[in-house]
């Protein structure tokens, strides 16, 4: 469930490749047996297509990796946190149709 610029975020990679990053990150927060995980999980593989070079965006599977998720006190998913600067500055709950995350990302840019 990813696309060619679609990071996979782990437990092991989630400091280098998310908290220290030089650019803004959204992270989608899901799991294999959840419907609207299905929904948007698409619409994140294009928006990482659409926003590469701009915008590091990638998907942790909270089923197997239990700690970052609960760090983050991810209790629905699917979850997108948006980054800078290794910090937390927006979420969004819930399946969300493109247009939303379009402009989710360009706040941020």
């Amino acid at each position: 469930m990813a696309g060619k610029n679609t990071v996979t975020f782990t437990d092991g990679n989630f400091a280098t490749e998310v908290l220290q990053s030089d650019k803004p990150v959204l992270v989608d927060f899901w799991a294999a047996w959840c419907g609207p995980c299905r929904m948007v999980g698409p619409i994140v593989d294009q928006l990482a297509d659409e926003y590469a070079g701009k915008f590091k965006i990638g998907k942790v599977d909270v089923d197997t990796n239990k700690a970052i998720a609960g760090n983050y006190q991810i209790s629905a998913i699917p979850t997108l946190l948006v980054f800078k600067g290794g910090q937390v500055v927006e979420q969004v709950m819930g399946a969300q149709p493109k247009p939303r995350l379009v402009a989710l990302l360009d706040r941020h840019l």
